[in-house]
């Protein structure tokens, strides 16, 4: 456990409450300790129903009641790193009420609604495991996930999984794949004031840029919902001083595939695209989407618990679902905040939809508010 002081957190307080105070715990990816001590010790206060196990900065907590189904919920406890963005501020606009902040929105928002619930759900219809994990925002090997996966996968049995990403209090089936591939070309360094002797390893970069800016990605319907592909050039990097000519440069390329896409497949494909060219290509990291999975009989349940206005769609990003479709476990995306937000300097929740969103996992779970 963290040795400074944790904040405590009180779940009974109201939604919009302890969503603030979550928030105002900082815990930019690496630096969650102080924040899985305040939901750690916020746990421990229900041990009656609860068994509450600490993993490094991850906190889980399970119910045993012997029950025929398990759910599992997940929620991150990391951001992306600050934007002047803290402490949150609560405010209106335009006639909504808002809650504005780093991680407001991905996902603390689902945190809170999550950490509110598990000491809510002590009569639930089905045994539950609650996971608050660390070190998403980062590289895969990083999420604390792989190393549970790895190392004790009982804690992530389950027949089904919700992930509180920010879904505007609707269902996102599914999600994209994710890979990072280093693009390098190589020259011959010179003194700028005599190029001819050289050769610019930068200018070689000018037909990657050329074919992804011209590249027209693919739209892949599954099971009714649309995946749109996406291929860019995120960062590019090169150059020695201001008087040499380059002898290397790279460019970031990152894929985003739809789930009915393996990894070798977006490698492959990205090299097709990519034919033809003098350079050498690196993944750097990769993860594999996860197929809908909503004709899964707890998915079912799931929608028809939350009725017939509820907005299904395609989550556009990468999320933890794909842990657990690889588990075979089914999961959806569920949480309040619109996931154009995350990350985003003005980052903020609906307040509605942190509303929304509780009620509608209270009623799914037979909880009565307390």
């Amino acid at each position: 456990m963290h040795t400074a002081t944790a904040p405590v957190l009180d779940p009974s307080a109201d939604i919009v409450d302890l969503t603030a105070a979550i928030v105002d715990i900082e815990s930019v990816s690496g630096n969650e300790a102080m924040l899985a001590d305040a939901v750690e010790a916020a746990l421990r206060g229900h041990a009656e129903h609860l068994e509450v196990i600490r993993d490094g900065d991850t906190v889980i907590a399970r119910t045993h009641r012997g029950l025929d189904r398990r759910v599992l919920l997940a929620g991150h406890l990391d951001t992306v790193p600050l934007a002047g963005n803290l402490p949150s501020v609560r405010r209106t606009r335009e006639g909504r009420e808002e809650l504005a902040g780093r991680g407001t929105c991905d996902m603390k928002g689902g945190v809170a609604v999550f950490l509110k619930l598990a000491v809510e759900a002590d009569a639930a219809p089905v045994d539950l495991t609650w996971v608050f994990y660390d070190h998403e925002e980062v590289a895969a090997a990083d999420n604390s996930l792989t190393r549970l996966a790895a190392e004790r996968p009982e804690l992530l049995a389950a027949d089904f999984a919700i992930l509180g990403e920010p879904t505007s209090a609707g269902v996102e089936g599914g999600c994209k794949g994710t890979m990072k591939l280093e693009v390098t070309t190589r020259g011959i360094a010179a003194h700028s004031a005599r190029d001819w002797v050289g050769e610019n390893a930068i200018h070689h970069l000018a037909p990657v840029l050329e074919r992804l800016a011209a590249y027209e990605a693919r739209r892949a319907v599954i099971d009714a919902l649309e995946y749109r592909e996406c291929l860019n050039v995120v960062e590019i990097s090169g150059g020695i001083a201001g008087n040499v000519i380059p002898d290397r440069a790279s460019a970031l390329v990152n894929y985003r595939f739809a789930p009915d896409t393996s990894v070798e497949q977006a490698e492959a494909h990205v090299r097709e695209v990519l034919t033809g060219l003098d350079l050498e290509i690196t993944i750097t990291d990769s993860s594999p989407g996860a197929l809908p999975g909503l004709g899964d009989p707890a998915a079912r349940d799931f929608l028809a618990a939350l009725g017939e206005g509820v907005s299904v769609a395609a989550k556009q990003g990468w999320t933890d679902v794909a842990r657990f479709a690889a588990l075979g476990t089914p999961a959806v995306n569920f949480g309040p905040g619109d996931a154009l937000l995350a990350h985003t300097d003005d980052e903020h929740v609906p307040l509605e939809d942190l509303r929304r969103s509780l009620e509608a996992l209270r009623r799914w779970l037979a909880v009565t508010p307390r």
